[in-house]
């Protein structure tokens, strides 16, 4: 029997697979506890702590260099800073400093940036337990902290605030969002599931929500239904705006009380306020919303839930929130604040304005002349002061003014649609009468927006007219804006 020599294929040693550490992640040098809070003449301080930031490389960074993103991507801080920060090694990569500012950002990194963070003041009006339970606490959120850490604000947060009081390992889990300019009604979870639960009510659009509003000039009386789509123009300024091409968005509207503005018995303004020039009251002339005396309350229904839905849609109306620094900012949106626009193509300027708008100069409403307060432009709010922090020579600033820690806008009331709970808050302040006027200290069932669904029946999300033969006839007035 013939042996016949077989040549294997020559198999080259193969090296094992090499484990690769993940890059280095920094971490904060302290989390303080308690928190360094200090509550001076109104105000929630922090006062000043290190803080390590990490975040992965984002898609669009990669093959850029880390200045170039830092300086663009962030605006809390001038680029001299950042630069500054690179060179010294404040900022790093995967743990690592790096050669110079014009290192190439990859795929998979980690940036690092630690810094002595100053957080901003927030109001020191503690959160308000509107009910409690082993699964949900229901909150009165004050006008001015934002919910989660995010930005400038980390344990000056409704989340870090509740941790706070009520110990380091309790985890808070928010069902709903708002605003951190707007107060009222937000639900707090105890635990996942409970959480998860109410969320999905949300979702599920079976919870009914009501807002109030304070806005220019007198309100049109009766039921007006707003359902212009609402489209996002820029997601790093968190700026909407009325389109025809936006999503579907339905508001509802009814007036709860109008105030005039009061008049001395000369019929001249109270204070002096009216002290304008000709050409400034030739230019006001020109400005529609100027023209519109007083303010009024008014009850908002939100049938869908985009972002600043309300205010736009106020905005889209001629009303706009008295002080709302964006949406009733002549500045930002020109002399018609946009009243009835929705096609206009002018979102890259409006965009490229309020970006402008920094901390150097605050951001005026110039919105409403009232008995109640000075004309907005004349107040101080958060400006830079001109000092340095001894520690890591970051500018400071001042403390704000009251009309920086919020806006008039109020979630007073949120009711499950099977009527299994309903938990609402008393009007807040500036929705009572001003002093020496009458008017509504509390919401009726006859300026309740939310009967207005049981009366019309269920309000289709469209951007059609709506066919008033679809609905029963309503026993107020119905307006409807069409989008």
């Amino acid at each position: 029997m013939a042996l016949a020599t077989v040549q294997l294929p020559h198999t080259p040693n193969e090296s094992p697979e090499v484990f690769v550490d993940p890059p280095k992640i920094i971490t904060t040098p302290c989390d303080p506890w308690p928190r360094p809070y200090q509550l001076e003449d109104g105000l929630r301080k922090v006062l000043p702590y290190h803080f390590t930031y990490n975040t992965y490389c984002k898609q669009r960074w990669r093959g850029r260099e880390i200045l170039d993103i830092f300086a663009t991507e962030f605006r809390d801080r001038p680029q001299e800073y950042y630069k500054d920060a690179i060179e010294c090694g404040r900022v790093v990569i995967n743990g690592q400093k790096v050669s110079s500012t014009q290192a190439i950002v990859k795929n998979g990194d980690v940036i690092s940036h630690t810094l002595h963070r100053h957080e901003p003041p927030v109001t020191a009006q503690p959160i308000g337990i509107v009910h409690e339970d082993n699964d949900m606490i229901v909150i009165n959120k004050p006008a001015g902290v934002p919910v989660h850490p995010a930005g400038r604000y980390n344990y000056n947060s409704i989340v870090e605030i509740m941790r706070a009081e009520r110990g380091h390992g309790w985890n808070p889990l928010p069902c709903n969002r708002l605003d951190r300019l707007t107060s009222g009604i937000m639900f707090v979870g105890k635990h996942a599931k409970a959480a998860e639960k109410l969320t999905n009510q949300i979702m599920a659009r079976t919870v009914k929500k009501e807002y109030v509003a304070r806005v220019i000039g007198s309100f049109p009386d009766g039921d007006l239904i707003c359902d212009q789509p609402v489209m996002q123009i820029s997601p790093k300024l968190g700026l909407n705006r009325a389109r025809a091409s936006g999503k579907d968005a339905k508001t509802i509207f009814r007036r709860l009380a109008y105030y005039p503005p009061v008049t001395a018995a000369n019929g001249a303004q109270p204070n002096g306020l009216d002290n304008r020039s000709e050409r400034e009251r030739e230019r006001d002339s020109k400005m529609e919303w100027k023209a519109k005396e007083g303010y009024s309350i008014v009850r908002c229904l939100p049938l869908t839930g985009r972002t600043h839905q309300i205010r736009v849609h106020l905005q889209f109306l001629g009303h706009p929130i008295s002080n709302d620094p964006i949406y009733c900012n002549q500045r930002v949106f020109g002399p018609s604040l946009a009243v009835g626009d929705a096609l206009s193509d002018d979102d890259e300027d409006i965009i490229s304005r309020l970006s402008k708008m920094g901390k150097s100069e605050a951001a005026e409403a110039m919105a409403y002349h009232d008995e109640m307060m000075e004309e907005y432009n004349k107040r101080k709010a958060e400006k830079m002061t001109g000092e340095l922090c001894t520690v890591c020579d970051t500018p400071l600033y001042s403390d704000p003014g009251p009309q920086e820690l919020g806006i008039y806008l109020h979630a007073r009331r949120y009711a499950c649609q099977d009527g299994k709970w309903d938990y609402q808050t008393p009007l807040p302040v500036w929705a009572l009468p001003p002093p020496g006027m009458d008017g509504p200290a509390d919401t009726t069932t006859e300026t309740d927006p939310m009967a207005l669904v049981d009366e019309v029946g269920e309000l289709k999300l469209d951007t059609t007219k709506p066919n008033p033969n679809e609905y029963t006839e309503p026993s107020r007035p119905l307006w409807v804006m069409p989008g």
